[in-house]
């Protein structure tokens, strides 16, 4: 197809300007087939996944159609997650900065529908939401469609695996007939074709050819590994690399929270995304996310739909994904606005054949990566330490830490034993993690042959986890003198696990997994330790705030 530039498209001063601002240079592949077709007025079935710009794609042409001095409802987006409403919403709002009285408004669950009821009444043009959502304000009479020009379905294969079929079936019906239908979608399945056939008149279609679903800016590694020892790997590519963020991936939402728990307690703070959390809990994680408060976030591939954060520095798939159009959507939150980004996908031996299947489907070149050893990490955690004293050295008056050292040696301490001491805070111990090796061995006892069997594809993106047993374990633990044990209000009958617990608490009040002591779950409350001089951090960062949906009752116990 012939290259266009944005100024061939016609568009309007305002929108151009906003274009510009947002820093695009050309139309993306996807842009520079759906914008004109749409412009035109024909209905689009657009092939295209995270990360090709499709937002743009259908937002820009829908935009340009809506009249900012009619205060109609007239045009409507539906995206299957409250995640991905709010980032397309934010995206739109961008590229409509300069129409002036053009107002959007995103409608999902999990925040106040009284307010959005009051926006909706001083005039919305266009809605950006969830199909639950927006089947609430249909029933409650509170939002129109009878004037809308537009409907756009983003993702719409999620929303059909969701079962939002029916949900999206009534939101058309209350639309005329008389309107623009644009579909888009990283796959094409039977029932979606189906869709589009009811619903909408001589669709043209649009896609990206599979040589274009991943980015040459992104590099991907795999390493083939024992079950057991998939912990590990992780932990030696986070201390390895030393990202800014990342994030993990995995297929359930049990392993979401084993894979917190471990990463805590080995002083990575993170935090998980998944189904179990309420609105303000997802939106908590990713504030601090964002902020960089947490480094990493482990998350289910249908709880990070919507996902949209530029610093993301590399991914790591503690499983093959379920659906190989996963793991597109899983590598494309990394590399994002023009930076390099990495990937890392971990293999069973028995999974080889399934990742020959993903690099055939994807045409990506999946490199096999060589993990250090044991003394080969040490060696590199100790030059990275070298290189950081040696800038330290060179960059800052040290005369004042010299005087104290001197005085140290004055006292007669020894200086050998000084210098491994603080090598060891540093850098910790210098051989294999006794922790890991039971945990491995304990991992491969325990896991079932066909855990991750990809051939029970029909599954989709369910989380398995809902057959597994999900006894809370109690941390193996040694109390210290100067711990204070804390009561909380929430145990096994409100589903809540240790690793929700130390969870909570580390990404809250800043202490480290290593920071707290025992954590014993009864059934209906559960006792922490945590250091003395930490109480009154604790009791503070913690009450108030809620573990699975429910309220914390934090206090010393008695």
């Amino acid at each position: 197809m012939e290259t266009i530039t944005f100024d061939q498209l016609s568009l309007s001063d305002e929108l151009m300007q906003a274009i510009g601002d947002s820093g695009y240079t050309a139309p993306s592949p996807i842009q520079a087939q759906a914008i004109p077709a749409i412009l035109a007025g024909h209905d689009i079935i657009g092939q295209a996944q995270t990360g090709t710009g499709k937002t743009a794609a259908f937002g820009i042409p829908l935009l340009e159609a809506i009249d900012a001095s009619d205060k109609h409802v007239q045009a409507i987006v539906m995206c299957p997650t409250r995640e991905l409403a709010l980032q397309v919403c934010t995206e739109l709002r961008k590229l409509a900065k300069y129409k002036k009285g053009l107002f959007l408004l995103p409608v999902y669950g999990g925040e106040s529908i009284e307010n959005q009821i009051k926006d909706i009444k001083r005039g919305v043009s266009v809605i950006v939401g969830t199909p639950g959502r927006i089947i609430d304000h249909l029933n409650r009479k509170t939002l129109k469609l009878d004037k809308v020009k537009m409907v756009v379905l983003d993702e719409a294969d999620e929303m059909l695996n969701m079962g939002f079929v029916e949900d999206i079936e009534t939101i058309l019906s209350h639309m005329p007939k008389e309107r623009q239908t644009v579909f888009f979608s990283a796959t094409m399945p039977k029932p979606i074709l189906e869709l589009t056939k009811r619903y909408q008149t001589n669709p043209k279609i649009v896609k990206i050819e599979k040589t274009s679903l991943t980015v040459s800016n992104i590099e991907q590694f795999y390493y083939e590994v024992r079950s057991g020892e998939k912990m590990e790997y992780v932990l030696r590519i986070l201390e390895i690399n030393n990202f800014k963020l990342a994030l993990v991936f995995s297929n359930t939402k049990r392993m979401v929270d084993e894979i917190v728990e471990k990463l805590n307690v080995q002083g990575h703070k993170a935090l998980g995304i998944h189904g179990d959390l309420s609105q303000s809990q997802r939106n908590n994680v990713m504030r601090k996310f964002r902020a960089g408060d947490v480094k990493v976030l482990v998350a289910t591939d249908v709880a990070a739909r919507g996902i949209d954060v530029d610093d993301v520095d590399a991914v790591i798939n503690y499983d093959l994904p379920m659906d190989d159009e996963y793991y597109v959507h899983r590598i494309g939150r990394t590399g994002r606005a023009g930076r390099e980004g990495k990937s890392f996908t971990l293999v069973a031996s028995r999974e080889m054949r399934s990742l020959r299947d993903l690099m055939h489907y994807t045409k990506a070149n999946i490199a096999k990566g060589e993990m250090p050893s044991g003394k080969e990490l040490a060696k590199l955690k100790l030059k990275k330490l070298q290189d950081k004293l040696t800038q330290i050295i060179e960059s800052s008056d040290l005369k004042k830490h010299l005087w104290m050292i001197e005085e140290w040696e004055l006292e007669g301490l020894d200086m050998k034993p000084l210098m491994a001491a603080l090598l060891k805070l540093q850098v910790g111990d210098l051989s294999e993690r006794k922790e890991e090796r039971k945990d491995r061995d304990k991992d491969r006892d325990r896991e079932p042959k066909d855990r991750f069997d990809r051939n029970s594809k029909n599954d989709k993106g369910k989380d398995r986890d809902r057959r597994d047993s999900d006894k809370p374990k109690r941390r193996d633990r040694k109390s210290s003198g100067n711990m204070v044990r804390l009561f909380i209000n929430l145990g096994k009958n409100h589903k809540v696990r240790t690793g929700d617990i130390l969870g909570s608490i580390t990404a809250n009040s800043g202490l480290n997994g290593n920071d707290i002591g025992e954590i014993d779950v009864r059934d209906k409350f559960s006792y922490v330790e945590v250091p003395a001089d930490e109480v009154n951090n604790v009791l503070g960062a913690m009450m108030g705030n809620q573990i699975k949906g429910k309220e914390v009752n934090i206090e010393v116990a008695k």
